[in-house]
């Protein structure tokens, strides 16, 4: 009998295996039975406009499976682009109070949710959510865009930077984010230039030519600090800096260079940057043609104007080639009167023509413009924005 009790023990065993591993499919089978119930609940409310309920019902489903986590953030991500914020608020804020979730998956939670409150206008909400995901592997490059967006909004500069250096201390170091940075430190200059606070400003500007060695924003605006103290002589060596930063924004030192060598009554510094620029942009090139035709050598003027002209056309350079024809038929005005108003007719259409063009365009998106935008309306980027090369530019 005992022998017998012993050689049942395996049989036993194994019919309680059996029983167990049916059970716990079984126990498998009525929870996914749960779960589908719960989202064809979900699914009905949702065709029945009625997603109050059904976010009720996924915040259930989340007690009963962690599994579904990337469901429910596509779901906040899909009441988002609805523009119902709110429901998509709740759907992440409900995610992030879970604790059976994992760190990433909370971490992408938490950074829709910050998205969420940045479209609801909840600024200082998102700003406290992006902040936490710095840390983040997957997120800290995107809570970053995200909170250079949100400062930028706010005119936050000083935050800015922090945030900024903080990245760039941490290794960051990349030439976009110098850019940021030098640009923070600009805006916050000019601010403060409106203040008159224009010693605090000089310190922000020299932050910013640190920040990037490639930066011209800085030197102009140090330019016309110098130039605001009557100081023309530190004004044009601020201002002859910006064409070894970058030589597209020369057209905009050169007029300014001009107007400190009249109030200095010397060409020396002004002579000096055109000698070394002159053929780079049409600012330059008739800043040259200008300071000969007012030594009175109108014809050579014109001649070298013309040549410029054959190698880099412009519409501005050929308006002022009609101005010197005008100018030296004027001289005899009986003889060419009548060629004389024409050249002046064509002239005043160039005129009217460059009035219309826009003067500075994206490097990155397209974008044109009259005015100069430092951060480009439409991309969002710093620094792309530059004058228009080519006929209707430099």
């Amino acid at each position: 009998m005992l022998e017998l009790l012993f050689l049942l023990l395996p049989v036993a065993a194994g019919y309680g295996w059996v029983m167990g591993r049916n059970s716990a499919r079984q126990a498998q089978q009525r929870h996914s039975s749960i779960l589908a119930k719960h989202y064809y609940r979900g699914l009905n409310f949702l065709l029945s406009d009625e997603p109050d309920k059904a976010v009720d019902t996924l915040i259930k489903m989340i007690d009963l499976d962690s599994d579904t986590v990337e469901t429910h953030i596509a779901m906040g991500k899909f009441f988002r682009h609805r523009g119902e914020l709110d429901r998509a608020i709740r759907v992440h804020q409900n995610l992030v109070s879970k604790e059976q979730i994992s760190a990433l998956q909370r971490e992408s939670a938490l950074y829709e949710l910050g998205r969420d409150y940045i479209l609801a206008g909840f600024l200082e909400r998102a700003e406290n959510a992006f902040l936490q995901l710095l840390n983040s592997q997957k997120h800290f490059l995107n809570a970053q865009v995200q909170l250079f967006n949100i400062y930028q909004t706010t005119k936050e500069w000083p935050r800015a930077i922090e945030l900024a250096e903080q990245m760039i201390g941490a290794g960051g170091d990349s030439d976009e984010l110098c850019t940021r940075v030098a640009h923070f430190y600009c805006e916050q200059a000019s601010i403060e230039i409106k203040n008159n606070s224009l010693i605090e400003a000089q310190g922000n500007l020299k932050k910013a030519v640190i920040a990037d060695e490639k930066a011209v924003r800085p030197w102009l605006l140090l330019g016309e600090i110098a130039m605001q103290q009557q100081k023309y002589d530190e004004a044009i060596d601020c201002l002859s800096e910006i064409p070894s930063r970058d030589v597209s924004w020369l057209s905009e030192a050169v007029p300014l260079i001009e107007e400190c060598a009249e109030q200095l009554n010397d060409r020396v510094k002004l002579n000096k940057v055109l000698d070394e620029y002159w053929q780079q942009c049409a600012t330059a090139y008739l800043a040259k043609v200008k300071l000969m035709a007012k030594d009175g050598d109108v014809a050579n003027a014109a001649d070298v104007l013309l040549e410029q002209l054959k190698k880099h056309p412009t519409m501005k350079g050929f308006k002022t080639l009609m101005g010197l024809y005008i100018d030296l038929q004027g001289q005899d005005l009986q003889d060419h009167e009548q060629s004389t108003n024409s050249l002046v007719l064509i002239k005043e259409l160039v005129e009217e023509q460059i009035n219309q063009r826009p003067k500075y365009k994206c490097h990155s998106c397209g974008f044109a413009g009259s005015k100069i935008h430092w951060l480009c309306p439409s991309c969002k980027k710093w620094g792309v924005v530059k004058p228009i090369k080519g006929l209707d530019g430099e």
